[in-house]
């Protein structure tokens, strides 16, 4: 099930607005273009900011996400027609040949069960062609970024159009060995709603990651820094053979 912040439609409405800054889809493109991609799966597109930007870019594009909201945000935006949108998971995708399949900003991480994500790595694998590669980020452990993600670090007051202020703020509810839980606060001025979104996200290690990636018959071919938050996050390329 998608988190509130993906699934709730009032949430979903206002995603964009309250995550403006979307620099760290720069290195997806720069990616799909060095790996000369013509078709691209991507995992968890949410309200489809980097799907539309691989479309506008002339690109066959695919974007499954579980939560019908923020999927029907993707669908209302300029340009939606040229992506194929699927509400679902990648355990439920129609057959295709992508040359890239890519899980960006924390999709890997929300994906904290086990099962499911073997099912994800799974998918993605069916997904490509031989020779075509999957592309995520995952947040280093060491960094221990849970640990500004606090009320005082993240509160602010975004005026939206058409909505008016909201304010917003985390705060974290459980460390438990690899699993960081933690809920945003939503209140919007206009009515007074307050909305609540539950999350937990896995923080695994990098050797965990690439023996699963292994373990369902990829090729670790490297594992980078991601450009813009250097040391803080590891960065995964594999390829199916």
């Amino acid at each position: 099930m998608a988190d509130a912040c993906f699934g709730h439609p009032r949430l979903a409405a206002i995603y964009d607005h309250l995550h403006p800054d979307r620099g760290d889809l720069d290195a997806y493109v720069a990616t799909a273009e060095a790996f000369g991609a013509c078709r691209v799966l991507d995992i968890g597109c949410g309200t489809g900011e980097f799907a539309l930007l691989l479309a506008r870019r002339g690109l066959d594009v695919v974007g499954v996400d579980p939560a019908r909201a923020s999927i029907d945000v993707a669908r209302s935006k300029p340009g939606s027609e040229r992506v194929r949108w699927i509400c679902g998971d990648a355990t439920d995708l129609p057959p295709l040949r992508v040359d890239l399949a890519t899980m960006t900003a924390n999709v890997a991480q929300e994906i904290a069960d086990p099962q499911a994500w073997r099912g994800t790595l799974r998918g993605a694998y069916a997904a490509l062609r031989p020779g075509g590669r999957l592309v995520f980020e995952t947040r280093n452990p060491a960094a221990r970024a849970w640990e500004g993600w606090n009320r005082d670090a993240s509160f602010r007051v975004t005026e939206i159009p058409g909505v008016g202020a909201v304010e917003s703020w985390v705060e974290v509810t459980e460390v438990s060995e690899s699993l960081v839980s933690f809920r945003w606060t939503y209140v919007f001025a206009a009515d007074g709603e307050t909305l609540i979104s539950d999350s937990t996200l896995r923080f695994r290690e990098r050797d965990e990651a690439e023996a699963e990636l292994i373990a369902q018959g990829f090729t670790v071919e490297d594992v980078r820094d991601a450009p813009d938050r250097p040391g803080k996050e590891f960065v995964f390329v594999a390829r199916r053979p």
